[in-house]
């Protein structure tokens, strides 16, 4: 059963530096295609950081990138998201997901983490 829980969120000033971690349980994050999404209040899904299989393989969003980092700890089983410089802008329920192949590619979930940014 693969299950996937965020932490870390919660409310910070514009400016500031925030670290979401996303521990999984019943899948090896080696041979998992990671990523980290978020969704503010009145918008979609909007993927903010994508991790293949190594640090160099990692994309991001031009409205993100400089400010985000993803990264796998193989070891712990989980997933980072490094966020600087802070924006209002960047509220938003954050949300892990983890692509895992059987006989076909599967996506999980984790059920979000709320990150606010106000002064």
């Amino acid at each position: 059963q693969v299950q996937l829980v965020e932490s870390g969120g919660g409310l910070v000033r514009p400016g500031g530096s925030l670290t979401l971690s996303c521990s999984v349980s019943g899948v090896a994050l080696r041979q998992s295609p990671t990523n980290w999404y978020r969704q503010a209040p009145g918008n979609g899904r909007e993927l903010v950081a994508h991790f293949g299989y190594t640090p160099e393989s990692t994309t991001y969003p031009d409205t993100v990138a400089g400010r985000f980092t993803i990264s796998n700890d193989y070891a712990k089983n989980v997933v980072y998201l490094q966020i600087n410089s802070l924006k209002t802008h960047d509220t938003a329920v954050y949300f892990c997901k983890v692509k895992v192949f059987a006989t076909k590619w599967r996506d999980y979930w984790g059920p979000g983490t709320q990150v606010t940014v106000s002064s």
